[in-house]
């Protein structure tokens, strides 16, 4: 079966700057992550950057290019490529913003599933491979339909903006 095309304009901005070497993307102007980790929960550039939460050691953040609607990023505020290089106390907040980060997706969206993953290192499919982070993807039975096996591409059903709001009147509930 070959894949169709999908036109997606507003990726190329994020595909052109990515760094195509295999060496970690530096922490400073090329991470999205580390910008997000600057910003104020609540403010326009939170909205801006979708940014949903953030506290001392980790924010919480849609995917801007999501899996599925819900799709969330939780990031360690410190720009490190890999678990160990968080040391344990790093590891523990970031496992418990995860936590955190779960309840909020059952709260908001109800799904049936939740994929939880760390991708490390670009092989292993890390989009931006210096600055670890965790996804959480929401799973329905069917989000998986005929788009998909037919049309090779995936139907998110809700814009990024109104995720985002709602996420964010989520959060402050739980």
């Amino acid at each position: 079966m070959s894949s169709g095309n999908l036109w997606a304009p507003w990726r190329l901005p994020y595909i052109l700057g990515l760094d195509k070497s295999d060496r970690p993307v530096e922490a400073s102007t090329s991470c999205f992550l580390c910008k997000a980790a600057k910003v104020d929960a609540g403010t326009d550039a939170a909205r801006d950057m979708l940014v949903i939460a953030r506290d001392e050691h980790a924010l919480i953040m849609l995917n801007r290019y999501p899996y599925t609607n819900g799709h969330l990023l939780v990031a360690p505020l410190a720009h490190v490529p890999t678990l160990p290089d968080l040391g344990a106390a790093g590891r523990a907040a970031l496992m418990e913003t995860v936590n955190r980060t779960q309840q909020l997706i059952e709260t908001a969206s109800h799904p049936q599933g939740i994929n939880i993953g760390i991708n490390v290192g670009r092989c292993a499919g890390a989009g931006l491979p210096g600055h670890l982070h965790v996804h959480l993807v929401p799973r329905w039975s069917g989000d998986t339909n005929y788009m998909s096996v037919i049309g090779n591409v995936r139907v998110v059903p809700q814009a990024l903006e109104e995720t985002w709001a709602h996420m964010v009147e989520t959060m402050q509930s739980i």
